[in-house]
């Protein structure tokens, strides 16, 4: 899909990646471009660069999402492209709080079921639309010092598997992003060690990819590429993976996206 004259919403989108594919977007021609985000003032300076809207939204409130594409759909008509992007960097192991678990369920995974409730059964029925939900490469490998991130990233690769299954036949083209490091607000000041390995990555340059990989409609958007072999490696022998992994994670020490 290319997304000149398209209409796009895109979450997460006052900073960061989804600031990145708004700007990108726009260069490419949108049509429309609605950005949603709980940094209002931030959200308000996007919206206006890339002459789009502004909807102040909490992704973990199904309420919110719906009124996200109530208000798109009302200036726009219609919503071609969805891109669920909104994150956190609320890490943890088994000492993690029920409500650190939660938070990290409600916006890894449920934000994306709530956007594709609202929006995907309409571009069905229209023939066409592209959804993109932004995991991580934990969501396809795993973060060796976060549960709560790992899991609930692979919820979001497996729930965005099921979309490209159940409406791929529909013309609903759906793609996961699955980046390692990219410098955002979720990894200044925190050690990334382990998952800038293969180097960190500017949000302009992961924008490119989305761009790329939308007119491929590629199921994985891969920004580094390495990922693709490390899965690779992963599928064909998951204990020597694992054993690996423990070794990476004793030689390199901890902090991981």
């Amino acid at each position: 899909m290319r997304v000149e004259g398209k209409i796009c919403v895109i979450t997460g989108g006052a900073s960061g990646i989804g600031k990145a594919l708004a700007e990108r977007f726009h260069a490419e021609g949108a049509k429309g471009i609605v950005v949603a985000d709980l940094q209002e003032e931030a959200l308000k300076q996007v919206a206006e660069s890339v002459g789009g809207l502004a909807v102040v939204t909490n992704v973990a409130k199904e309420a919110d999402i719906q009124a996200l594409v109530a208000a798109a759909e009302k200036a726009y008509g219609h919503i071609d492209v969805f891109v669920s992007n909104a994150g956190i960097a609320r890490m943890g192991g088994l000492d993690a709080s029920d409500q650190d678990w939660q938070q990290n369920w409600d916006i890894h995974v449920m934000a994306h079921v709530y956007a594709a409730r609202a929006v995907a059964e309409k571009m069905a029925v229209r023939g066409g639309g592209y959804l993109i939900n932004t995991a991580s490469a934990a969501g396809l490998l795993t973060h060796v010092n976060s549960s709560t991130y790992s899991v609930t990233k692979h919820g979001a690769v497996a729930f965005a598997e099921w979309l490209s299954i159940n409406y791929g036949d529909r013309g609903v083209r759906v793609s996961v992003l699955a980046p390692q490091a990219v410098r955002t607000a979720m990894t200044t000041g925190r050690d990334v060690t382990i998952a800038s390995v293969d180097g960190m990555m500017e949000p302009e340059q992961l924008a490119d990819c989305v761009i790329r990989t939308m007119d491929s409609e590629e199921f994985l958007i891969l920004p580094h590429e390495e990922v693709r072999e490390y899965m690779k490696r992963k599928v064909l022998d998951v204990d020597r993976w694992l054993k690996g992994m423990r070794r990476f994670k004793a030689k390199r020490g901890d902090g991981s996206t």
